[in-house]
């Protein structure tokens, strides 16, 4: 009987696992570009790529924002399990008002360390979504967890492409485009933006997904207090509190339009480049691939619209 169960266990895991590797090879042969970008907390990815993820998302693109940690220290009022079951949540709201998926990964906020154990995670993370665009920090922050997930994925950038390194995830044929996310860090050398994308046409659905993710701005976070908490609008005032997150975000993200005007108007044309108001900026890494102006296109097609 015993024998009779477990083959028919294994015989269902079969069904289930090729069933799944069907629709997956169906979804990542559909003609659309596959992303993932990664944060170190449940917020940064939704941060640094919102817009643009909103944007790709609207055209039918998959993207994925990864937290690499579960941020379960990331508030001055609670921690351990309750917060990251909270940012799980507050998160995957964020990633239904854009459009994307949402994945939190069970690592301790703080503790993120560049091992190969997590070198691996983060292999199999890229190649099971078959990224062709990857999206990370800079490995110069000022938080330690920041700059680890920038080493680790600096770290797979290669590895995603061997086919006996961690042999039981596909290798990619083709080595995905690695970018950086936006920081005003100056040492070793300054963030340098490669790609700006215009996100006035997203940017009220980014403060929406932004709006959810409500244990860091409204409550602070780890920076947090009962005195920050008194100057954000109460919960109850709905409106009130997205002003106030809006008006944060908009000297946040036109500065980040302003600084890159040159660049804007590179991509968008003389006219439309100096009326973005809005931008998110990214950084090609060498690591990855290395696309032509053309490619470049081909993969954000949203210059000159």
């Amino acid at each position: 009987m015993n024998t009779i169960f477990w083959k028919s266990i294994f015989l269902a895991t079969v069904i289930v696992g090729c069933l799944s590797s069907f629709v997956y090879a169906e979804q990542a042969s559909d003609g659309k570009l596959r992303i993932v970008v990664f944060g170190a907390h449940p917020d940064d990815a939704e941060y640094k790529a919102g817009g643009t993820a909103a944007m790709w998302a609207k055209m039918g693109h998959h993207v994925k924002l990864v937290s690499v940690t579960n941020g379960d220290i990331g508030h001055w009022q609670i921690a351990g399990g309750p917060l990251a079951q909270r940012r799980a949540a507050e998160s995957k709201a964020a990633a239904n008002v854009l459009g994307v998926t949402s994945q939190v990964l069970d690592i301790h906020d703080g503790e993120l360390i560049p091992t190969l154990e997590y070198r691996k995670l983060i292999t199999k993370t890229i190649r099971e979504w078959k990224a062709d665009i990857v999206i990370a920090h800079r490995p110069w922050d000022y938080h330690p967890d920041h700059r680890y997930v920038g080493v680790l994925v600096q770290d797979a950038s290669f590895m995603v492409t061997v086919p006996f390194y961690c042999p039981d995830i596909p290798h990619l044929t083709k080595n995905p485009v690695f970018l950086y996310s936006s920081d005003g860090f100056r040492k070793p050398y300054p963030f340098s933006a490669d790609v700006a994308v215009a996100i006035d046409d997203v940017f009220d659905k980014k403060m929406d997904a932004v709006h959810e993710l409500q244990s860091q701005h409204y409550e602070g976070g780890a920076s947090g207090s009962v005195e920050h908490v008194r100057s954000v609008p109460p919960e109850t005032d709905v409106a009130g509190r997205k002003a106030w997150l809006k008006a944060k975000w908009s000297d946040r993200q036109s500065a980040e339009a302003d600084r890159n005007r040159e660049l804007l108007t590179k991509l968008y044309g003389n006219e439309r480049g100096k009326a973005v108001k809005y931008a998110e900026v990214f950084e090609l890494c060498e690591y990855g691939s290395r696309p032509n102006a053309e490619e470049l296109k081909k993969l954000f097609p949203f210059f000159g619209k």
